[in-house]
């Protein structure tokens, strides 16, 4: 469970995190991420709206992503503001597509600006400027 302490629970931080932080996106479900900079605790906050259901299913999705963000707060920079907010197709999913969603935003929001991720180990071994192998159908 999501320790108390790293609650985002006033508006203007989640406001914040919103407008200024990092934004990632997946199909189910969108992070924001703002560094503040200081050496405070991290906080997490969570938006359920009610295009994801019923409120039970609100507060299932909201549950399960504070257990999965519970065990990725290590990840996270000190004084950094997180918010996600789970998009209608969370509400379908399974923890463990959740967790992957959950896992690729960060990576995504924590990169440094400007930075690729590195291409597939398919790619990886093609030489820019080589020319590409014949194909053997080709005439």
């Amino acid at each position: 469970m999501l320790p108390s302490v790293h609650r985002m629970r006033r508006s203007p931080d989640f406001a914040a995190a919103v407008r200024r932080g990092r934004r990632a996106g997946r199909a189910l479900l969108v992070v924001h991420l703002r560094l503040t900079g200081t050496h405070d605790l991290p906080l997490v906050g969570f938006v359920v709206s009610r295009g994801v259901g019923g409120s039970v299913v609100r507060n299932r999705v909201e549950r399960r992503l504070r257990h999965l963000v519970a065990g990725r707060l290590a990840a996270l920079p000190p004084g950094s503001h997180l918010v996600v907010r789970a998009s209608p197709a969370a509400a379908t999913a399974t923890s463990p597509q959740l967790g992957a969603d959950l896992d690729s935003a960060l990576r995504s929001a924590l990169r440094p600006r400007g930075e690729r991720p590195a291409p597939p180990a398919s790619q990886a071994s093609v030489v820019p400027g080589a020319s590409p192998a014949p194909s053997l159908g080709a005439r």
